[in-house]
């Protein structure tokens, strides 16, 4: 996500992805929120053209799709390609982690 100031604390945001609940953290709690809508979409819309209710296979599809995404917009502008992708990926380690606590 966008450089913050190392001294402000991180912000907490509850959002819905794909009909689940993610508690995450940053330092920007608008642009998570915008970035888990992004996914939500995307999933969604995914979900809507394929012939599987499988959760982790929606969410690869998606993924799949984002990379592609992205990897268009760095041919396009590689500085905005990179800013995109560092915002995904840090909104993916922290679902990640979040997923990994017990009682997730």
């Amino acid at each position: 996500m966008a450089a913050e100031p190392a001294n402000k604390p991180p912000e907490f945001v509850t959002v819905e992805i794909y009909d689940q609940l993610y508690h995450l953290a940053g330092n920007n709690a608008a642009h998570i929120q915008d970035l888990a809508r992004q996914v939500d979409a995307k999933m969604r819309a995914v979900a809507a053209q394929g012939r599987t209710a499988d959760s982790l296979r929606v969410a690869v599809l998606a993924a799949l799709n984002l990379a592609d995404e992205l990897s268009q917009a760095r041919s396009a502008d590689p500085a905005l390609g990179r800013a995109r992708a560092s915002s995904l990926s840090m909104l993916l380690d922290e679902a990640l982690e979040d997923e990994s606590k017990p009682g997730s």
